[in-house]
């Protein structure tokens, strides 16, 4: 038994005569069991039919000259302001036809952002430069203390010696 999905799958080709060679009963037995089945390949019996009768009418010959003259004024008509032009003509140049070629320019603003996303990311995945360690050029305070204590040696001397003898 075929199932109703099948049965649309299969519609089509039954109707083309892709199914020639293959057995029609099992979808001919689905048509006549399943009333919706049944209804939609009738109507789509009837669209073949009308679709085999009718007749495509024939092209205007005049249709390619008419549809320039109609491009002809469009492209002659008057546009507001400056900036309504600019756009237009932007426009029907990437429309109608390109007088002058685009690569140079995307060259370049392709080159512009492959540069400045580089650096972006140069800045993003190398290492912030360290500073120099500090280079101590005068000596610490501590070791300047023990230098002025050295030169100060007979002072000291003389007032621990006056310190001592008034004891």
């Amino acid at each position: 038994m075929m199932s109703c999905r099948e049965f649309q799958n299969e519609m089509m080709e039954q109707f083309v005569g892709a199914r020639a060679g293959r057995d029609a009963s099992a979808w001919d037995a689905h048509a006549d069991g399943c009333a919706a089945c049944g209804r939609e390949a009738d109507e789509m019996r009837r669209l073949m039919q009308a679709l085999e009768t009718w007749k495509a009418p024939e092209p205007n010959p005049y249709f390619m000259t008419r549809m320039t003259a109609l491009l002809d004024e469009e492209r002659r008509a008057p546009q507001r302001g400056w900036l309504a032009r600019l756009r237009w003509h932007l426009q029907a140049r990437l429309i109608y036809g390109q007088r002058w070629s685009f690569q140079p320019v995307m060259v370049a603003a392709l080159s512009v952002m492959v540069v400045v996303g580089g650096g972006a990311y140069l800045g993003f995945v190398l290492p912030a430069p360290q500073p120099a360690p500090a280079v101590i050029t005068a000596s610490p305070a501590v070791v300047q203390d023990l230098v002025n204590m050295d030169n100060n040696a007979p002072a000291l001397d003389t007032l621990e010696n006056l310190s001592s003898t008034t004891d």
